[in-house]
């Protein structure tokens, strides 16, 4: 025969008794499991938020510290900044500055013997000629840069020739014109008209003789820079082939009048005799 329990089921005791509190518990365990999860994470939050409080306080700190020492060295950037525009301000007014001294020595230097010169303008740009007026001559009107402007006596017009060749020598020369080139007899002829380039009052001072030739020449310097303050904007130099074409024809008229000079220094033969 099969043994048979008799004992009741909430009466046993041993593996065969049954559960007696069912899902309960395991609520309550995973429940406390869950709170101790959220729990860790809060305090795990807490720690990173107290760490990340801690850096934007040392942060605050260092940009604190990096805006004095900027403060403190505020002064060398603008005395860096002072530097940088005076040197630029040197330097261009280098670059725009006219060695004067040197045209000067060069012109002592070619001055032929038998030209004396009674006035030189020399001035940078045509508003400093004429000063700002206008009334500056039709030539140097047109040199925009540094020019020479010389008035004179010579023997003659093959001497004028003669000098308007040896100004081309000058260093930084780029073209010479003629303003006038006349002799005391063509101005005694030609009257009113005819003295519009001199003027009477200003060839008694040299023309004593003749055959002696006043002029007035233009010496340019186109290659030169500007001056600052007088630089117009936009502004560019008249072309050099143009006004050297210009001083060739004017040195071809001096040729082919010269006719008139060739024989007066007979003249000055006699007179010396």
């Amino acid at each position: 025969m099969r043994p048979v329990n008799l004992i009741p089921p909430d009466l046993r005791r041993g593996a065969a008794a049954p559960m007696r509190t069912g899902p309960v518990p395991y609520i309550l365990v995973g429940s406390l499991a869950a709170v101790l999860a959220a729990v860790a994470l809060l305090v795990v939050t807490n720690n990173q938020i107290s760490e990340r409080k801690s850096e934007v306080a040392e942060l605050r700190q260092q940009d604190v510290a990096a805006q004095q020492q900027a403060n403190r060295l505020a002064g060398y950037v603008q005395l860096q900044t002072l530097h940088e525009q005076r040197v630029a301000t040197i330097s261009s007014l280098a670059d725009s500055r006219f060695d004067w001294e040197r045209v000067m020595r060069e012109l002592a230097l070619i001055l032929p013997h038998d030209v004396w010169l009674t006035q030189l303008n020399a001035s940078a740009s045509a508003t400093q000629a004429s000063g700002g007026t206008g009334s500056s001559g039709n030539l140097r009107g047109s040199v925009l840069g540094p020019a020479l402007e010389l008035s004179g006596c010579s023997t003659g017009q093959e001497a004028v020739a003669g000098f308007v060749t040896a100004l081309k020598d000058i260093d930084g020369v780029t073209r010479v014109g003629v303003e006038s080139s006349e002799l005391a007899q063509q101005e005694s002829g030609a009257g009113e008209s005819g003295g519009g380039g001199g003027g009477g009052s200003e060839g008694s001072e040299c023309q004593t003789r003749e055959f002696i030739a006043k002029f007035q020449i233009v010496v340019a310097f186109d290659a030169a820079p500007l001056p600052l303050e007088s630089s117009p904007e936009g502004a560019v130099p008249a072309p050099v082939e143009t006004t050297e074409t210009t001083a060739a024809s004017t040195e071809s008229s001096e040729e082919s009048g010269s006719g008139e000079p060739e024989s007066e220094p007979a003249t000055e033969s006699s007179e010396g005799g």
